[in-house]
C-alpha cells in the first residue's frame, strides 16, 4: 500500500512541478531528471512488492538484505542428526500458535519454534484440515505433509504463491484429497545462503530442524500420525531437493516425497552452502543417498518437471531405485515458475492421497 501511494506521488509531482522549476537550464534539467528517475524507481518498487506479495519470497527488509540468521547453535549431531539422543526420549514441545496476520484463512496459524536439538529458531506455519475440528474425527490422527519453499522463500510461499489451501480445502471436503495437516517451516535460515536442509557442524543443522524439531513439534501439539506411513515431504525448486533429500536420509520419519522442478546436485543452487564443498555436496545429493543406502528404503517419491528442470533428475533416481523404493516421474511443461507449481498442486496431492498406505488408513480413529 505504501509503495503504491509513493508511486502515485511520483507521477503527480512532475505534472504539478514540471513547468514550475526555476533556475539555470542545468538546474532545471537535473530537477526534471530527478522527477523522472524517482517515478521510475517507485514503479519498479511497486512491481517488486507485487511479485513478493504473490510469491512470498521475503518476509521483511532484513530477510531481503540477508541480515536474518536463525541459527543459535550448530553442534555436531552425527549421521542421524540427533547427537546420540533418541526422539522418544526428548521432552514434549508445547507451542502457542497465533493466526497469520496477512492471511484470510482462519485455519492457518504460526509459531516461533526454538528447535531444542537443531539450535534453529524460526517460524513454522501450520494449517489444519476441515475435518480436524469435526466431532466425527475427534479421535483421528491425521497424516502430515511438510512443505518446503524454494530459495529464496518463506513459510508462506506455499499458501500465498501456490494457493495450496485454497485449492485443497474443497478437494478435502469432497474426499478427493486426504485431510492432511500442512506444515511449512522456514528453510531460509542463513541470510543469503541456502542451507539446503543439510546439517553442517558449526554452521547450521537444517536437516535436524525440519526432520526432528519441526516434526516432533507437530506430533506433540496436534493429532498427527507419528509413524512414517503418515508423513510426506513436498517442495518446489530448492524445496523439491530438500523434500527428496530428507525423505531419503530418514525413511524412518517419512514415507513419501514430492519434488517439483527439484534438483539432485546441491550445487545447482548457487547460494548452497553444501554445494561449495565436494564432500558435503556428494553427501547431500538424493541420488547418492539412494545408491549408498544399506538396503533400499521403503519410500515412494514423485518427481515432476521438464528436461533438466526436475524431469531428468527423477529419471536418474528411478533408474537407481530398487523395491521397495518407488520413484514416479512426470513431465510437466510451463517452466520454472510459481504458476506452474500452483497448477500442479491438486494433481500431486491427489497422487499422494492414492499412495497413502491402506488407502488413507493413516486416519486412525
Amino acid at each position: 500500500m505504501t509503495a503504491t501511494a509513493v508511486a502515485v506521488v511520483a507521477v503527480v509531482v512532475p505534472f504539478v512541478w514540471w513547468s514550475r522549476v526555476r533556475g539555470p537550464l542545468l538546474v532545471r534539467g537535473l530537477a526534471r531528471l530527478a522527477m523522472i528517475g524517482f517515478a521510475q524507481v517507485t514503479a519498479m518498487l511497486v512491481v517488486f512488492v507485487a511479485v513478493n506479495n504473490t510469491n512470498a519470497l521475503f518476509s521483511d527488509w532484513d530477510d531481503l538484505l540477508g541480515r536474518q540468521d536463525h541459527v543459535r547453535s550448530a553442534a555436531d549431531l552425527g549421521p542421524d542428526g540427533l547427537g546420540g539422543r533418541r526422539i522418544a526420549d526428548l521432552p514434549k514441545t508445547r507451542q502457542t500458535f497465533r493466526p497469520v496476520p496477512a492471511s484470510a484463512d482462519g485455519r492457518l496459524r504460526t509459531t516461533l519454534l526454538e528447535g531444542p536439538v537443531s539450535g534453529v529458531s524460526a517460524e513454522v506455519y501450520v494449517w489444519l484440515p476441515p475435518q480436524y475440528d469435526d466431532p466425527a474425527y475427534r479421535n483421528a490422527q491425521f497424516p502430515v505433509v511438510e512443505l518446503f519453499s524454494g530459495f529464496p522463500g518463506t513459510p508462506s510461499s506455499w499458501f500465498a504463491g501456490l494457493r495450496v489451501t485454497e485449492q485443497l480445502e474443497p478437494l478435502m471436503r469432497d474426499g478427493r484429497v486426504a485431510p492432511f495437516i500442512l506444515v511449512s517451516p522456514r528453510t531460509k535460515l542463513l541470510g543469503d545462503a541456502d542451507a539446503g536442509c543439510a546439517n553442517v557442524p558449526g554452521v547450521v543443522n537444517a536437516e535436524t530442524w525440519v526432520s526432528v524439531d519441526v516434526r516432533k513439534m507437530v506430533t506433540d501439539n496436534f493429532r498427527a500420525v507419528q509413524t512414517p506411513d503418515g508423513w510426506a515431504a513436498a517442495g518446489f525448486s530448492a524445496g523439491g531437493h530438500c523434500a527428496a533429500k530428507v525423505a531419503l536420509a530418514h525413511p524412518d520419519r517419512y514415507r513419501y516425497a514430492i519434488s517439483m522442478s527439484g534438483y539432485n546436485d546441491p550445487a545447482a543452487e548457487r547460494a548452497s552452502i553444501v554445494g561449495r564443498d565436494e564432500r558435503l555436496r556428494k553427501a547431500n545429493d538424493p541420488l547418492n543417498l539412494l545408491r549408498a543406502a544399506p538396503t533400499p528404503p521403503r519410500l515412494t517419491l514423485l518427481y515432476t518437471g521438464d528436461g533438466a528442470d526436475g524431469y531428468r533428475q527423477g529419471l536418474d533416481l528411478r533408474a537407481a531405485a530398487q523395491p521397495p523404493t518407488r520413484v514416479e516421474v512426470r513431465r510437466v511443461v510451463g517452466g520454472h515458475r510459481t504458476a506452474t507449481w500452483a497448477e500442479e498442486v491438486p494433481e500431486v496431492f491427489t497422487w499422494l492421497t492414492s499412495r497413502l498406505e491402506g488407502a488413507g488408513a493413516a486416519l486412525r480413529r
